[in-house]
């Protein structure tokens, strides 16, 4: 009994100590899942190879089924490194003492929302949505994610500012889609009237020509706003080096791989920081969404 004992206490303590090995030599990162899981894994898969090549490290993409999963991943250390929309970045880095935005798209430095309406709607498009309050009053409408910046907060924001209501009192039914291609999906088919999704999915889907523009088209696009970051923990360089913050940092931001950077889809990374997402914090405590 006590020699049994001794011998399961010894293997357990190879397998903590070996699995802590692996786990400090791996370098992990997800992403909100706002698109469809096969491309992000396609894409993402890609990124690690990059960025194990950059870094001389293991590096390992971890897919994660709702932003709410990527954020409680990388407070609980199972990942280091995420690709978030400005609001869930700025929930992970109130979580995590020390987290730092490093880098944003060249385009998510001022990002945009696409209103968006099947055309059996017969809404005319505008360029203040003050002018689409009488024609929106009553109509369906599907966010994406609830913790989206594009699909939710930053549209829910306007919706609130004009009509002065929430939009379950403007909109007979209001719904998540869960990410922006579904939404996109729902509104061409007429489940929904009217959707929000952020612009590059929108111009990437119509690119590469699974858009029906005879079914859905553009009625409203929003004022421009910080979103997409790379998010990383600040206890990187106490576990993989002196250092190793910033080697991340340039690898992502001399990533220049056209076909990698088409499937984000993003020209290229620029430097990013905290104080950047400052207007997202304001408005999500402003609507709620933030205590």
């Amino acid at each position: 009994m006590a020699f049994n004992l001794i011998r399961k206490l010894m293997l357990s303590s190879v397998f903590c100590f070996t699995a802590t090995a692996v786990s400090a030599e791996t370098f992990v990162f997800t992403a909100i899942p706002d698109e469809d899981e096969t491309k992000l894994v396609e894409r993402f898969r890609g990124v690690a190879d990059y960025l194990s090549e950059q870094l001389d490290v293991d590096v390992r993409y971890v897919p994660v089924k709702s932003y709410a999963a990527a954020i409680s991943a990388f407070r609980n250390n199972q990942v280091q490194l995420a690709w978030f929309g400005g609001l869930s970045g700025v929930q992970a880095r109130r979580l995590v003492s020390g987290s730092e935005a490093i880098a944003q798209g060249v385009e998510d430095e001022a990002f945009q929302t696409y209103f968006i309406a099947n055309t059996n709607t017969k809404i005319e498009p505008a360029d203040k949505l003050s002018d689409l309050k009488s024609q929106l009053k009553g109509k369906t409408f599907t966010f994406g994610s609830k913790g989206s910046t594009s699909g939710r907060l930053m549209p829910e924001f306007y919706v609130r500012d004009t009509f002065d209501a929430k939009p379950e009192d403007v909109f007979s039914r209001v719904g998540f889609s869960g990410n922006h291609t579904r939404t996109l999906r729902l509104v061409e088919a007429g489940t929904y009237d009217v959707g929000a999704l952020n612009f590059k999915v929108w111009d990437k889907e119509l690119g590469d020509g699974n858009v029906d523009t005879d079914a859905v088209q553009i009625i409203w696009k929003t004022p421009t706003y910080p979103d997409y970051q790379w998010t990383i923990r600040g206890d990187v360089n106490k576990r993989f080096g002196d250092g190793f913050k910033q080697r991340v940092t340039e690898a992502l931001l001399n990533l220049n791989d056209p076909e990698l950077l088409e499937s984000f889809p993003r020209s290229g990374f620029i430097p990013a920081s905290n104080d950047d997402y400052e207007p997202i914090r304001k408005t999500a405590e402003e609507i709620g969404i933030l205590d």
